[in-house]
């Protein structure tokens, strides 16, 4: 078991730097910027409810990775755990991944523009100094852009494998994940 957790380690300690800059970054921004008062104003409503749908989005987005790695398929699951069978008939996983492979693409447009929707209504212009969030918005277009080019029926062979490469990353998924956290926190009293 021991080798077969190795190759996760790197993604382990990626997740700890960042968590841990971020973590620092959290600190400084917290004791420099003034927070501002929230505003309750009906689009800062209807924009929390955008925010709460497109993290339900998200996490179906990422339950579908974890369920690929739970099941062994895929590139990333056979780099990560080469060796790894799963200990289970996994007739009805495979078709609930059948499902979600499927919906991808339409629940990753959906969760892009219903979190552009989120940044809108909330007045992310008010936050642009606070390096989390543009960092967000660039990684949110940077996984819209690459998974079109996916789906893009004139995009060249090279062009849909720098995209694969750079679409279906934990990378992303994880820096995504941290700074969401720590901006939401620093802004929400």
């Amino acid at each position: 078991m021991r080798t077969s957790l190795k190759p996760i380690k790197g993604i382990l300690i990626y997740t700890l730097i960042l968590f841990t800059v971020s973590l620092i970054y959290f600190i400084y921004a917290f004791s420099v910027y003034p927070s501002r008062e929230e505003q309750e104003t009906y689009l800062h409503e209807i924009g929390e409810g955008f925010g709460k749908t497109g993290l339900a989005l998200l996490g179906l987005i990422y339950f579908r990775t974890f369920l690929k790695l739970l099941l062994g398929k895929g590139k990333l699951a056979q780099r990560l755990l080469p060796e790894y069978q799963p200990p289970f008939d996994a007739n009805l996983f495979d078709q609930l991944l059948g499902f979600l492979n499927r919906t991808h693409v339409y629940v990753g447009i959906a969760a892009v523009a219903i979190l552009l929707l989120h940044a809108a209504m909330m007045g992310l212009t008010q936050h642009l100094h606070i390096l989390f969030f543009p960092a967000l918005l660039a990684l949110i277009i940077w996984q819209a852009l690459f998974g079109l080019f996916l789906t893009w029926r004139y995009s060249t062979t090279e062009l849909k494998q720098f995209s694969y490469l750079v679409h279906a990353q934990f990378v992303t998924g994880i820096a995504i994940g941290i700074f969401a956290f720590f901006g939401h926190i620093l802004i929400d009293d």
